[in-house]
């Protein structure tokens, strides 16, 4: 009889930030923004933008630079997430919600308490917590004197804090603001021309045609911004962050196990998290084999398909017609472009007469689009989430 095995919490958080003690890699990019936590503690405004696709660990990267801004610069540090928001008041009145939850229990609240004026909301359902709740003309104001009532911020708080760290994360519906780029622009002009001493630091949290988008409502903006950009993870640090994660419960996994997650994760923290807790959880004898971690892999694609893909794509990319031709396009590890030409001479006379559609399918679906840097004849995959389904599907 198999003994049942109690579990209470999984040390895998697919589509929530990983835990502080689990981060792993982004060694060059931590220490490129760590000089930059460091510089704006000192007094000198900086403004980061931390662009990735989906899936490839930003939330994560910015969980931890909050932890470093706080504990190895001391400085107040949020992380506000604007997801839904579309309006530069929603987004300084998140901004203002996270500072005021963040410093509230301590020591030094009340030198700052009084910027808040009376509109401090007491929230007593489920507990007592509080919220930054201005009628709309004082938010308005705010918005537009963002950079000052700032300063007026990091200077109460100034003996007991170095600065600030702000950052914004999931900008989507911003980024596509004409408003947001002239007021982040105008906004970062006057601090350069009028506060010398601004110990603050910004961190946009975007995808990369969020970047783009920007810098083509506003072609000035950019030139402000330090851009670091999040790319996979190596095998080894995989390989870490699996140890480390299955460390903490009383599972032990094999070697062999080990390597079919690394391999099958490709270095995106979206999928070594879907396979880790698919594999936490469905484990029933607290030892993990290379056959349970290919039923795990099974599982994450599952739930990639249904938590990630519009229904429509995952459709037409499970359809019967263009299973062989995806095949093509996932030989043994995720490709993220590819040429028409190249595919072709992979294709049988059947799969050949079928390809014309099927290109012009997966461009209406949004899956893939023409690659103009690459040429004619050229397809990138406009998300990398839809290269990983397809992967999933074409090898399990």
């Amino acid at each position: 009889m198999i003994e049942k095995v109690n579990k209470d919490r999984s040390p895998f958080t697919p589509g929530n930030p990983v835990p502080v003690e689990l981060f792993v890699g982004r060694k060059k990019q931590l220490e490129e923004i760590n000089r930059f936590i460091k510089q704006s503690s000192s007094g000198k405004q900086e403004n980061v933008f931390l662009a990735g696709d989906r899936g490839i660990g930003k939330s994560s990267m910015a969980a931890f630079l909050r932890y470093i801004a706080s504990t190895k610069e001391n400085m107040l540090a949020v992380h506000t997430f604007l997801g839904g928001v579309a309006t530069l008041p929603e987004m300084v009145k998140g901004i203002f919600d996270e500072i005021l939850k963040e410093s509230k229990d301590e020591t030094w609240f009340n030198k700052i308490k009084g910027l808040f004026g009376s509109y401090i909301q007491k929230i007593g359902l489920f507990g007592v917590s509080i919220d930054f709740a201005p009628p709309k003309k004082e938010l308005d104001s705010l918005v537009g004197n963002f950079p000052q009532a700032i300063e007026n911020l990091v200077k109460k708080m100034k003996a007991d804090k170095k600065g600030l760290f702000i950052a914004l994360d999931d900008i989507n519906g911003l980024a596509s603001k004409e408003e947001f780029a002239n007021w982040y622009k105008s906004f970062a002009d006057y601090v350069a021309t009028h506060l010398p001493d601004f110990p603050v630091i910004i961190v946009l949290i975007g995808l990369p045609h969020n970047r783009d988008t920007l810098a083509k409502l506003q072609p000035s903006l950019m030139r402000i911004f330090r851009v670091v950009d999040i790319e996979r993870l190596s095998d080894s640090e995989v390989k870490t962050f699996v140890k480390q994660a299955f460390e903490k419960t009383s599972i032990k996994v094999n070697q062999d196990a080990i390597d079919v997650i690394v391999r099958y994760s490709s270095g995106l923290p979206l999928l070594m998290h879907e396979i880790g807790d698919a594999l936490y959880w469905s484990d029933n004898d607290r030892i993990i084999d290379e056959k349970d971690a290919y039923g795990g892999i099974v599982e994450a694609a599952e739930k990639v398909g249904k938590k990630y893909i519009d229904p429509k794509v995952a459709r037409a990319i499970k359809s019967k017609r263009y299973k062989s031709i995806l095949k093509k396009l996932a030989p043994g590890k995720i490709l993220m472009s590819f040429t028409k030409k190249s595919i072709e001479a992979e294709l049988n006379a059947n799969e050949k007469k079928v390809f014309h559609n099927f290109l012009r399918r997966f461009r209406d679906l949004g899956i893939i689009e023409q690659d103009a840097e690459e040429g004619p004849g050229a397809y990138k995959f406009v998300n990398q989430i839809y290269a990983v389904y397809i992967f999933l599907q074409s090898n399990f």
